[in-house]
């Protein structure tokens, strides 16, 4: 009778750690199926994304080429012509204002980086990342200063041009940029350069720990707005 017993007790506890083993091994298995599942969505995400970023940059120099034989036309149209010569200053001009035009010159570059500080200790940590607020001070600063032309992170800066917080970026133009923000503008650079004066707003920045660099250059490149105004209710009085 108790061989019987302790024979019960064995077969009951080998069963036990072979249903054990067999669940722990169900369970690699399915966590091991999960984690390839997981990659292979990645994979094929990723590849997805490829894709889509061949085919906008295969888009974009499609649209380069077509600018450029347009350009290329327009100027063959006006040769020999003095009033569409005269119109065709009247359309360059005007596209550099407006801010379709990619342009250089003398200016300033601005970059901002959030503080380094670790957010954990700081009694604010709003106060140690650059919003847009903070971009759409020093903008306006920059045009007081007499900035002809702005560039954010290689965004040009039109009418309008939306600057919005997003998280941890800011979306300018319906572009997502994030830090550093490097901010360009094409004037007179002893001007421009008058931001950084105590108690302006690169100075309070500066308070706050945000890192500021402010730089001096006689060869500023801002490029063209690449996207489309649309005047849908301004319309021209005759």
């Amino acid at each position: 009778m108790y061989n019987k017993k302790m024979v019960s007790c064995v077969l009951g506890v080998m069963c036990f750690a072979l249903t054990l083993g067999i669940c722990v091994q169900m369970r690699t298995v399915q966590e091991t199926n999960q984690t390839v599942s997981n990659n292979r969505q990645e994979n094929n995400l990723r590849a997805e994304v490829l894709r889509y970023k061949e085919r906008y940059e295969n888009r974009s120099r499609d649209v380069e080429r077509a600018e450029a034989d347009l350009e290329k036309e327009r100027q063959n149209s006006i040769q020999n012509n003095s009033a569409l010569q005269e119109k065709e200053e009247q359309i360059q001009q005007g596209n550099k204002i407006i801010g379709l035009a990619e342009v250089k010159g003398p200016g300033i570059k601005i970059t901002l980086k959030d503080n380094k500080k670790d957010i954990k200790n700081a009694l604010n940590p709003s106060d140690l990342v650059v919003h847009d607020e903070d971009i759409l001070s020093v903008i306006n600063e920059l045009r007081n200063a007499g900035a002809e032309a702005i560039s954010i992170n290689g965004q040009r800066i039109v009418p309008t041009t939306g600057i919005i917080c997003g998280g941890n970026i800011i979306d300018i133009n319906r572009e997502k940029v994030g830090v550093p923000f490097v901010i360009e503008a094409i004037g007179l650079p002893e001007q421009l350069a008058a931001l950084e004066r105590p108690y302006g707003y690169l100075d309070i920045l500066k308070g706050y720990g945000i890192e500021v660099k402010l730089e001096r250059s006689n060869n500023i490149t801002i490029p063209k707005y690449n996207g489309t105004l649309t005047y849908n209710y301004a319309k021209t009085i005759k």
